[in-house]
Formats: structure tokens, C-alpha cells, sequence
């Protein structure tokens, strides 16, 4: 019996050495997880059942399991490079087979696809219009087009809409030398410059219209006779303010009470005719864009405090055409792209996947597994929901092999392995002595 159970120990040790053995060979292969060899001693059967002296013959592999643990997180360039901290797998599609990877390093294909190194498409909720809509996981693909312009004014999606600014009046200014001069009638006066002793400071910035043209919007803040009170006049590139409704006078006028808080006049609603600015600088047909452009103006928080006129905020929601610069992940998976006019969009939301048990997975090579009865099927949701984890850009995720304990067990499954030898050379030395009986 001794030569059986000997065998046997050969093979598991052979066994638990290959891999211990594979273990090491991946100890720098992203996203790897280190299996462990698990034993279990075999016991023949018998009619009667076993009594107390019964001997085991040998051993068996009770099961190879890959242990999940975390591996450390180290930093590369490439911002499609990404680990995950915590549980869950990268869902992969190929050609509509689905199979799941830790491995994070990821690169755009010719068509604008994220893949792995194997041409596997990582999967998620696509983005529409940069909203993401979680729907049943897709392919993720960036889209290489430019990023339409925003008219000022016309941005639903925006958490604002037009013109915001907040300033601080002086309060100690008193009216101006001279009384404010019209800017002359719409499309009849090529430029606009108001005589500085008019009113008592001016604030700008750029407004587009519908085809990402910047013009320049230029506000005055006049004092007047009124305690507490401004009147704002307002021209757009420096031509006539007759461009501007309500022309001529001012476009509103703001008022503050005793603690200097504003109570009156923001916002302020008002329509630019860009086809009269286009025909003032000298362009009689404009440029294409919407004629007319209507927004409002709001001037909340701004205040009138007895010091220096300051501007704290001045900001609007449209901006210029704009092409892809870069991409970044968040930790929540949404990979945004950065454009050249400043503006970021989503491109779409990573999903993760999770498993109840993730040894009964079936591991097919090249860091992919797929899903078993054994493991339960696929809960695949956004990072950082539920138990999955959270996603770090230009980071992936190092091998979990231990490599000193992995030499370790070497020595020991090799000690094993000449353990068993000796068995069988013992058995062999006691039937010796019996053949050599006379």
C-alpha cells in the first residue's frame, strides 16, 4: 500500500509545485491573483465500515482556489490605465461573449473603442448628450467629434443660464461729472466708447452666440441721484448699445438697501441683436448666427459696501466649439473628456461586477474569468455602489503573489515531493528483504 500512497503524495506535491510554480512566473502580471493548493487525505471504503486502526491510502488535490485579495495600486501615465480598489471585476465583451478582469490597462482601438491588450471591449453605460443613462452595459466608445458650441443663454443642461456676475459698489461714489451719452441709433456707429466721467466703473466678458463666436459684453455702473441705487448700461464689441434691449438707457437699475444687500433690479432680462453688432463692425450680413439672442442677467450677492469696487464672480454658461484633448476617469467611472475650449463631457460610466462566489469562476488565461453555476450570476452596477469598489485613473493594479512565501512553499512541496521518494525507496527496500528471505 505504501507505493499508492506514495504516488499519490508525488502527484499532489508535483501538483501544488506547478502552482506554486505559476504563481511566481506571474508575480508582475497586472491584476494577477495567486491560486492556492488546497489537500485532502483519501480513505478506502469498506463494507463493514472503518475501524480505529483504519490507514489512509494517500493523498488527493482537493482544490486549486484563486484568493481575491487586493494588490497594491501603482501609479503609470496612461489615464486609461485603471485599478480597482476593493471588490468587483472589469465587465469585457468580445464579439458578445462577456468575461470579467481585474487587469485595468486599457487603450483606445481605431474606432475609438476602450479594449484590453487582448482587443476585449471594456463595458458600460453609455453617455447621451454627456448624461449618463444606465441602461444594460455596452461597449464604451469615445467619440472623436468636436464638441458643439453654446449660444449664451441657450443652455438648458447648465446649472445657470446666462450671465451671472457679483460685484461690490462703492457706496462712497457719488454721480458723475456728465450725464450718460447714447450710443446712437442700431447698425448706425461702428464703435461705442463711453467718456469715463459717464459713469463710475465697467466690468466685461465674453458672451457667443449660437456659432461660438465670442463678442465682448461690456457693463457701466452708473450712480445716481437716488441713495442705494445704479443704473447698468451695457454694449456688446464696443458698438452701439442700441444693440442691446432695452437700448440706450440702461438695461436696469439695481438697488441696495441700508446693509448694502441688493433688493431690487437682478436679475435683468436682455436681448442682443448679434446680426446689428455683425453690421456695425462692418459685416452687413452677419455671420449666420441666430439674429437676436435673449438672457438673463443676474447680479445676486452683489452688494453696495463702503469699499472698493471689486468683482468677485462674473461667469456665463455658453462657450466655443471645441475638440478632444484627453480623457480622465473618476472614481465613480465616468470617463470624461477634456476639450480645447475648456469644457469637460462624459463619454460614458465604467460598470463593475461582482460575484457571491468568486472562486467558482472559470479562469480562461490572460487575467479573464467567466461565470459558472458555481459562481452565481453577474450583479453588475456602478463603482463605489453597493459592495463594488472604486476605480483610480492611471493606476493598475499589481500582482498579489507574496513571492517570499512563494519561495517558501517551494522548498516545502519540494521536501514533500523527496519525502514521498523516500516512502516509495523504503517499500522498495522492505520487499527486497522478502525476496532475499530463504
Amino acid at each position: 500500500m505504501a507505493f499508492q500512497q506514495a504516488l499519490s503524495g508525488l502527484n499532489s506535491a508535483t501538483k501544488a509545485i506547478d502552482s506554486t510554480s505559476n504563481n511566481i512566473a506571474n508575480a508582475n502580471t497586472v491584476g494577477f491573483k495567486a491560486s492556492t493548493t488546497n489537500f485532502g487525505d483519501v480513505y478506502a471504503a469498506s463494507l463493514n465500515g472503518s475501524g480505529a486502526s483504519q490507514v489512509g491510502i494517500g493523498v488527493n488535490i482537493a482544490s486549486i482556489q484563486q484568493q481575491f485579495t487586493q494588490g497594491n495600486i501603482t501609479s503609470t501615465n496612461n489615464p486609461l490605465d485603471i485599478s480597482i480598489n476593493g471588490t468587483g471585476f472589469f465587465r469585457m465583451d468580445q464579439d458578445g461573449a462577456t468575461t470579467y478582469a481585474r487587469n485595468g490597462q486599457f487603450h483606445l482601438d481605431k474606432n475609438g473603442f476602450v479594449v484590453n491588450d487582448q482587443a476585449m471591449r471594456l463595458t458600460g453605460y453609455r453617455a447621451q448628450a454627456g448624461i449618463i443613462v444606465p441602461s444594460s452595459p455596452q461597449p464604451l466608445q469615445i467619440s472623436a467629434s468636436d464638441l458643439a458650441p453654446q449660444a449664451t443663454g441657450l443652455n438648458a443642461s447648465s446649472v445657470f443660464n446666462g450671465v451671472k456676475a457679483n460685484l461690490n459698489l462703492d457706496s462712497r461714489q457719488t454721480v458723475p461729472a456728465l450725464p450718460w451719452v447714447d450710443g446712437g441709433i442700431a447698425g448706425g456707429l461702428a464703435a461705442f466708447t463711453p467718456d469715463p466721467q459717464t459713469y463710475n466703473y465697467s466690468t466685461a466678458l465674453s458672451i457667443y452666440d449660437t456659432l461660438g463666436n465670442a463678442q465682448t459684453m461690456t457693463y457701466y455702473f452708473r450712480k445716481t441721484a437716488n441713495a442705494g441705487e445704479w443704473d447698468v448700461y451695457a454694449n456688446v464689441d464696443g458698438t452701439t448699445n442700441q444693440n442691446i434691449t432695452p437700448g440706450g438707457g440702461p438695461i436696469g437699475t439695481l438697488t441696495f438697501g441700508p446693509t448694502g444687500t441688493i433688493t431690487a433690479g437682478s436679475p435683468m432680462n436682455v436681448s442682443v441683436n448679434m446680426l446689428g453688432v455683425m453690421q456695425s463692425l462692418g459685416q452687413p450680413t452677419g455671420n449666420g448666427a441666430l439674429a437676436v439672442q435673449s438672457f438673463p442677467v443676474d447680479f445676486a450677492g452683489t452688494t453696495q459696501f463702503g469699499s472698493a469696487f471689486g468683482t468677485n464672480r462674473l461667469e456665463q454658461d455658453g462657450y466655443a466649439a471645441g475638440n478632444l484633448v484627453g480623457l480622465s476617469v473618476g472614481s465613480d467611472g465616468i470617463i470624461q473628456g477634456r476639450y480645447s475650449n475648456g469644457q469637460t463631457f462624459a463619454q460614458g460610466q465604467i460598470v463593475l461586477a461582482n460575484f457571491t462566489n468568486p472562486n467558482g469562476l472559470q479562469a480562461l488565461g490572460n487575467n479573464q474569468w467567466s461565470e459558472t453555476s458555481v459562481s452565481g450570476p453577474a450583479l453588475v452596477g456602478a463603482p463605489n455602489t453597493s459592495n463594488l469598489g472604486v476605480l483610480s485613473s492611471s493606476t493598475v493594479e499589481e500582482s498579489n503573489v507574496d513571492l517570499t512565501a512563494e519561495l517558501v512553499k517551494l522548498i516545502t512541496q519540494q521536501r514533500s515531493y523527496q519525502a514521498n521518494a523516500q516512502s516509495i525507496k523504503t517499500q522498495d527496500q522492505l520487499l527486497q528483504t522478502l525476496v532475499n528471505l530463504r
